[in-house]
C-alpha cells in the first residue's frame, strides 16, 4: 500500500510530544510532506512509535531529537551518522525496541507452529524441516530458511524496518535476505549442566564466501529480554576489522572457552568479550566478520529469536569459492557473477 510517510511521521511526533515535553526535551521535524512509501500502514506506524518513544526514553533531559525524513533515492533518511559510525568501529549496534508486544506474541506462536510441525506452506526450504529431538531436550533447534513455512515469520525477517536500517549501516540502496533462522535454546534450569545448545565463535562470511561482497549485515531479533542468564549473544568487539580469519566457519562448535583461546592464538586482536543484552524486540545489527557466539540457557524457559541475515541488492555468485546450499536457486548452470536474486532473495529495501 502506497502511503504518504510524511502525515505518519507528522502524525506520530506530534503524538509523542507530550513526553518529550515531561523530560524538557526539543523534539524537531524535518520532513518532506510529499514522501511516499509502499508499506504497510499498520506495520510502519507501530515501528515509527517505537523508534521516535525510544530516542525520548533513553535521551537524556533536555535533549534535542531530530526527526528528518525526505525523498531521494527511493530511502527515508534519519539522522543517524553515530550510529552508523558505531556499526562501523564496534562491528555490531543495538536497536530501539523494533517489535511490538502484540508482534513479539505473534512471532512466539510462530515459533510453537514451527517446531509442531505446522505450517503455512507445503513446501520446505531447501535445508529441510528441523522437528525437535525428544532425545535430546537440551539440544539448540536451528530452522533455517523459516520463511519458507511461516508467513508471520516470513513478515518478520522481510520487514522493510530491518531493510531500511541495513541498508543504512551497509550504505546500500538496496537490500535483499539471503537467509534467515529461527533459533530455539531450551532453558536448562535445575538440570546437569550441558553446552548442548552453545553457538561456538564464528564468523558468517565464515560459510558466505560464495557471495561477491563482505558488506553483509545480520539482525539477530529477541522475542524475550535476553542477557547471559538466558543464553544471548556476545560479540567480540572490533573483530569485523580483522577481515575473514580462515576455517572461521565454526558454529557448531560447544566448547565456548576452547575457541576463544584457538583464536586468540592465531593473534586475531584484542579479544574484547561483550554481551548484548536486549529487551524483547530489539534487535542486534551485526557485520558478517563480527565474531559471536552464545552460551547455556541457565534459565527455566526457553530463548527464542529470529534472524535476517541481508545482504546489498547486487551481491553476485563467486565461483569456486566455497559450497553454500543457497547456490542450488542458482540453477545447475550457475555462473560466476550471477545475481542472487528473485523470490529465494526476497527484497527487504526499498519496500516492494
Amino acid at each position: 500500500v502506497k502511503v504518504n510517510a510524511g502525515e505518519f511521521i507528522q502524525e506520530i511526533t506530534q503524538l509523542l510530544s507530550v513526553l518529550a515535553e515531561e523530560k524538557h526535551q526539543k523534539l524537531e521535524l524535518k520532513i518532506d510532506r510529499d514522501l511516499e512509501l509502499s508499506i504497510d500502514p499498520k506495520f510502519f506506524r507501530q515501528a515509527l512509535i517505537n523508534i521516535i518513544d525510544n530516542a525520548i526514553k533513553y535521551s537524556p533531559e533536555g535533549a534535542h531529537i531530530l526527526v528528518s525524513a525526505r525523498t531521494g533515492d527511493g530511502m527515508v533518511h534519519k539522522e543517524a551518522d553515530d550510529v552508523i559510525s558505531e556499526y562501523w568501529e564496534r562491528g555490531y549496534w543495538i536497536s530501539p525496541r523494533l517489535f511490538d508486544e502484540a508482534h513479539i506474541e505473534r512471532l512466539r506462536a510462530a515459533h510453537e507452529r514451527l517446531w509442531a510441525g505446522d505450517f503455512d506452506r507445503e513446501i520446505p526450504p531447501q535445508y529441510g524441516v528441523m522437528t525437535a529431538d525428544p532425545s535430546k531436550p537440551a539440544a539448540l533447534r536451528q530452522q533455517v530458511n523459516g520463511f519458507w513455512l511461516n508467513d508471520e515469520i516470513r513478515r518478520a525477517v522481510t520487514s522493510p524496518v530491518l531493510g531500511e536500517i541495513a541498508a543504512r549501516l551497509m550504505g546500500v540502496p538496496v537490500v535483499r535476505l539471503w537467509a534467515d533462522q529461527v533459533l530455539y535454546k531450551p532453558g536448562a534450569a535445575g538440570q546437569a549442566s550441558t553446552n548442548a545448545a552453545n553457538i561456538g565463535w564464528h564468523q558468517d562470511f565464515g560459510f558466505w564466501q560464495a557471495c561477491s561482497t563482505m558488506n553483509m549485515c545480520t539482525a539477530w531479533v529477541a522475542l524475550q529480554d535476553t542477557d547471559l542468564g538466558n543464553g544471548g549473544m556476545r560479540t567480540i568487539v572490533g573483530s569485523h576489522k580483522w577481515g575473514l580469519i580462515p576455517e572461521s566457519n565454526t558454529f557448531g562448535h560447544k566448547d565456548l572457552d576452547a575457541l576463544a583461546e584457538h583464536y586468540r592464538q592465531r593473534g586475531v586482536g584484542a579479544w574484547l568479550d561483550e554481551p548484548c543484552l536486549l529487551k524483547a524486540g530489539q534487535a542486534s545489527f551485526h557485520h558478517s566478520l563480527t565474531f559471536h557466539a552464545s552460551g547455556p540457557n541457565t534459565s527455566d524457559q526457553p530463548r527464542l529469536s529470529i534472524v535476517a541475515h541481508m545482504m546489498p541488492g547486487d551481491t553476485v555468485y563467486r565461483a569456486g569459492k566455497q559450497w553454500h546450499p543457497n547456490l542450488v536457486f542458482l540453477g545447475p548452470n550457475a555462473q560466476d557473477g550471477q545475481p542472487f536474486t528473485g523470490d529465494y532473495f526476497p527484497r527487504l529495501w526499498p519496500a516492494a
